[in-house]
């Protein structure tokens, strides 16, 4: 283990001492704010006793705290980095200021592109920008691409053959690219990436890893290539991913709210969480024979109800790497790595159901020898971000009944503790998008970026709007999906829809009508007992309620063209595109933007 490892070279993030007690001061705060939290509202609900209910509606309460005050005091230690530290990104990784970024590029480096059914040109479109950038800086002979397809849907197959084809001519005199496809996708996308560890990982030193809607620039690989070499201690190195400009009214309210939440969360977690971070399975390297010798995934038992092959491979393969010795880092900056976020509601949800099924099989990982305490942790925060929305749909069902039964507010709840209590709530949820606004908005170089203070402000009253109907729409589609998989086992790994499009009212009839009955249940129980906890009520039972018509209108091209003219969910790509998004024109960048809102950028 750690065999090639130069162990006198300096570590990538803080020493081990001070990342002790990083985390014991943030383990400190989080179970002091659930001790303080789940105290306050046990409290509140005795103003009319405290009986069997009470109890149930605390317990679920502290179900849904950890990951909630996880990403507040993320979203907290985050923006204090921002605001206080001359390097936010230096401050988390002091090995970024050794570097110059002139090094010289000595490794051999695999572009791995993982595909199933998907659209062979945009695929192409894609890589292409990256070669280009890689040929100018000149070290194009450094690169191999492999093209790695499961694919199974004979059309695209037959796309893919002549597609590839045809790049592997074009770029034959500059850089070297290998197509090969899978007769059977065995173990999904780590199976996909295994078979090529197998059959050419031990050519290079270096993995980068890219999915379908991967774009990354010349730059920002380098970037991660040169860091990788300084440090051979280094394992996996991930980007942080921001979203493709997109015309998609969805899209856009969904990855401006996820711009503003990940710069402060992300830098917040990278300093408590150091050489033991995430990996999110794309824009990221790998240190290849580590990799190889140490992070393959063994299948999981024959009558495993979530299947036998891991689904959600990355965060397993980093606590892997981990236990091998090596670091796992993040690098918590917005630097040329983008990502196309799903363009409905619908396949949002799909692809989130993936997730959610993925993430359960951690459960099976949570005492294997050999994981450090704090990948044992990473394990089970993601875990925590799905075992928690049953418990807010727990909150509403038996909340509800509580309040009926009481038949008042005031015999249910003390209000001026419940205000207290939901404040402080509110406050959680948004925290990582606050500090990184206030940071923006402090600053002038990024509020110009981004199209001043007014349109930053507008786009987050809306976003927040939209995040509060989102959030329990998900909530709901999780419990439900906790349920067919206990009643029906696996339900597969199904591809995804990256090109928008409309969602006729019947099919978000028949995929949303579960939230629509739980959200006229909730809030017709409380009309006819205590209409004045229906606002309160609307904070989870809201979302559901209107699930079905944020589905349809939120996929209307005319909706997304209309806040792409209102400069609504702008990101600041759309204003100065960079050449790797340029180049492929995403539609979001030529629709003509309101004049008055030109002005204001």
């Amino acid at each position: 283990m750690f065999e090639d490892v130069i162990r006198d070279q300096p570590v990538t993030v803080a020493p081990v001492a001070a990342l002790t007690r990083r985390r014991a001061v943030f383990v400190a705060l989080v179970i002091a704010s659930m001790a303080g939290l789940t105290g306050l509202l046990a409290y509140a609900l005795s103003a009319g006793g405290f009986g069997l209910l009470d109890f149930v509606l605390v317990a679920l309460f502290a179900v849904t705290l950890p990951w909630s005050l996880i990403g507040f005091w993320n979203g907290v230690i985050g923006f204090l980095i921002m605001r206080f530290a001359r390097d936010p990104v230096a401050f988390v990784m002091p090995s970024v200021m050794e570097l110059r970024g002139d090094e010289v590029v000595t490794a051999s480096i695999a572009i791995l592109i993982c595909v199933r059914n998907e659209s062979p040109d945009r695929v192409g479109r894609h890589l292409e920008t990256l070669l280009q950038g890689l040929c100018g800086q000149g070290v194009a002979e450094r690169f191999h691409v492999y093209v790695l397809s499961d694919t199974d849907d004979a059309a695209v197959a037959q796309a893919e053959d002549i597609c590839f084809a045809a790049l592997m001519q074009k770029w034959l005199d500059q850089i070297d690219i290998r197509f090969r496809r899978r007769k059977l996708n065995a173990g999904f996308k780590a199976g996909n990436i295994r078979d090529f560890c197998e059959r050419w990982g031990g050519a290079h030193d270096f993995a980068l890893v890219l999915d379908a809607d991967s774009v990354m620039s010349a730059k920002a690989v380098l970037r991660l290539v040169r860091m990788m070499q300084a440090n051979p201690r280094l394992g996996i190195l991930q980007s942080l991913v921001v979203g493709v400009p997109a015309i998609s009214a969805f899209t856009r309210l969904f990855q401006s709210g996820m711009r503003l939440g990940m710069r402060s969360y992300t830098i917040g977690s990278a300093w408590w969480q150091g050489d033991c971070g995430p990996y999110w399975g794309h824009n990221a390297i790998l240190r290849l024979k580590p990799f190889i010798a140490h992070c393959a995934l063994p299948l999981l038992p024959e009558r495993s109800r979530l299947g036998r092959h891991v689904l959600s491979h990355d965060q397993i393969e980093a606590v892997l790497m981990r236990r091998a010795g090596y670091e796992v880092c993040v690098l918590p900056e917005e630097d040329g790595s983008f990502e196309q976020n799903p363009p409905t509601l619908i396949e949002f949800m799909r692809r989130d159901l993936r997730w959610c099924q993925g993430n359960m099989q951690y459960w099976r990982f949570l005492f294997m020898p050999g994981f450090a305490l704090i990948g044992r942790c990473q394990l089970a925060l993601a875990m925590l971000m799905f075992v928690s929305s049953p418990a807010w749909i727990g909150l509403l069902l038996f909340g509800t009944a509580a309040v009926a039964l009481a038949g008042s507010g005031e015999a249910f709840i003390d209000p001026a503790a419940g205000w207290a209590l939901l404040a402080i709530v509110l406050a959680m949820w948004f925290a990582p998008k606050l500090a990184t606004l206030l940071d923006v908005l402090s600053r002038p170089g990024r509020r110009r970026a981004a199209g001043g203070a007014r349109l930053i402000l507008a786009g987050m009253a809306t976003e927040t709007i939209f995040s509060l109907l989102l959030s329990p729409i998900m909530w709901l589609a999780h419990t439900i999906f906790f349920g067919r998989i206990l009643v029906l086992g696996t339900t597969g790994w199904p591809g995804q829809v990256r090109e928008d499009h409309d969602i006729p009212w019947p099919i978000a009839a028949e995929q949303l009508w579960p939230h629509t009955l739980l959200g006229v249940i909730a809030i017709a129980v409380l009309a006819a007992t205590v209409p004045t906890a229906i606002p309160y009520a609307l904070l989870i039972a809201g979302g559901p309620l209107v699930a079905i018509p944020l589905a349809v209108v939120t996929a209307m091209p005319e909706v997304g063209r209309t806040l792409v003219r209102l400069g609504i969910g702008r990101l600041p790509e759309e204003i100065a595109p960079p050449p790797e998004l340029r180049a492929l024109m995403p539609p979001a960048l030529d629709v003509p933007v309101a004049s008055h809102l030109r002005a204001i950028s």
